[in-house]
């Protein structure tokens, strides 16, 4: 009788431990995409004194760069899933082999990539019809950013196999680095100041590029150091793990970015000062993000963790202690999206149309992140446990078959309101979390894990 009692405190007090692992993994990955988007954000704040094409322009180049990550961020989850199931199992060297391999495919990816972005990235700009002014702007912008993308995605996949393995604090720490390297030398290059040329746009990518080789350096001299890699002949076995678990995510990112490629192209069809503000809007959103998504890589590490030790119950528990979270932060964000809107997009520019538009989109933004919260959580959690394709087919009907889909009838067919076609991303995002939750109840963790 005596033991009872004891083992009711510790069923009572086991949430609150992993409440506290979900804070100790998800607050260093929250920072780190915080950081990381600030990147772009600074980018886009520091270039607004530019003007309007200027804006445009960087933001279009950071689109584009977004949809290429895309086949990067399924290899990286894949690694991430893969190595939190073998470091959660106990096998610990074959999860650094894994480590080793997802690195090597990602250089001969990025050659690839690379070679095609700095040949034709100017002519995508073109194709989407945006004014001559912020084509010339955009090509430059974009040759130089994927002159340097091997520091992006290198940052990428080793912040994913260190998130793998429970360490999270890191890729933060890499990416603070950066942010600090990048401020540094964004203003001066950009404007000409301490003795640097100005370079307006290309400053920015100059200023980029350096910065995150920086931080690439310190995470792989710190992957070493730490022994998350295993240097060696490539394990084909265990790539196809991780890619098992990553193909699909590469598609629900091209599904995703490419969609948003063609849905920005509605945009552009109402004018520049449109699109600035529509660019400003999505920065200032892609901080509400950061939670969640720092919510949804805790539960994807905590959930393959769990798993690979054959824990469900800590696995669910993991879920639920993320969603809560995420639910409480995304909603304080959005009362500050919907109650000072023109404060937010007032700092990035003084133009009275764009601050008037932007204001319009942050307060239909802030009706969409509580479903925001639930998929970034949701689906943290499906592709921790290995159910990727799934998730890819839900974003796949949700970005084309209701966002883009519907942004067509709006702008091309019915020709309504830039508000109208901003409200359309409403429906997607709602239809998402439903999607989400509902496969995530419905599924036994059994049936899905990896």
């Amino acid at each position: 009788m005596l033991n009872s009692p004891a083992r009711i405190v510790l069923h009572r007090h086991r949430p609150v431990s992993i409440r506290r692992n979900v804070f100790r993994l998800s607050m260093p990955v929250l920072l780190s995409s915080l950081f990381q988007r600030l990147v772009s954000i600074v980018d886009i704040f520091l270039t607004g004194g530019l003007g309007a094409a200027a804006i445009a322009a960087t933001g279009l180049g950071q689109l584009l760069m977004f949809v290429t990550m895309t086949v990067f961020w399924g290899l990286a989850t894949g690694a991430t899933v893969v190595i939190a199931h073998l470091w959660g199992a106990g096998r610990r060297e074959e999860a650094r082999r894994a480590a080793y391999v997802s690195c090597l495919v990602c250089l001969a990816m990025t050659a690839a990539c690379t070679a095609a972005g700095t040949a034709w990235g100017g002519d995508i700009a073109r194709m989407m019809g945006t004014a001559p002014d912020v084509q010339a702007l955009a090509a430059d912008y974009i040759r130089l950013v994927f002159l340097g993308l091997v520091w992006t995605t290198g940052l990428n996949i080793l912040s994913a196999i260190m998130q793998g393995a429970g360490d999270t604090r890191t890729p933060m720490e890499a990416i603070i680095l950066v942010n600090i390297l990048h401020v540094a030398l964004a203003w001066p290059l950009i404007y000409g100041t301490l003795g640097f040329p100005a370079l307006g746009v290309k400053g920015a990518a100059i200023a980029i590029n350096s910065s995150e080789f920086v931080g690439f350096s310190y995470l792989l001299i710190q992957a070493v150091r730490k022994r998350y890699l295993a240097f060696g002949r490539p394990d084909g076995w265990l790539f196809g793990m991780v890619w098992r678990v990553g193909w699909p995510v590469a598609l629900e990112r091209v599904a995703q970015q490419s969609g948003q490629l063609f849905y920005s192209s509605f945009i552009i069809g109402y004018g520049t000062g449109a699109y600035a503000a529509h660019q400003i809007g999505i920065s200032i959103e892609s901080l509400s993000f950061m939670p969640g998504a720092g919510m949804g890589i805790a539960a994807a590490t905590l959930m393959g963790q769990a798993l690979g030790a054959r824990k469900l119950r800590r696995a669910r528990i993991s879920h639920n202690e993320a969603l809560r979270l995420a639910v409480v932060v995304m909603t304080l964000m959005a009362l500050v999206f919907f109650c000072a809107p023109h404060y937010l997009i007032g700092l990035f520019t003084h133009d009275g149309d764009v601050i008037a538009k932007g204001s319009v989109f942050l307060r239909l933004v802030a009706f969409a992140q509580v479903p925001l919260a639930l998929s970034f959580v949701y689906a943290g959690s499906l592709r921790g446990a290995g159910d990727t394709f799934y998730v890819f087919i839900v974003t796949l009907v949700a970005m084309w078959g209701i966002r883009v889909a519907l942004s067509w009838v709006a702008a091309e067919w019915l020709h309504l309101s830039l508000y109208a076609v901003w409200g359309v991303f409403l429906i997607d995002w709602y239809f998402r979390g439903a999607a989400f939750a509902w496969r995530y109840h419905k599924r036994d963790l059994h049936g899905i894990a990896v």
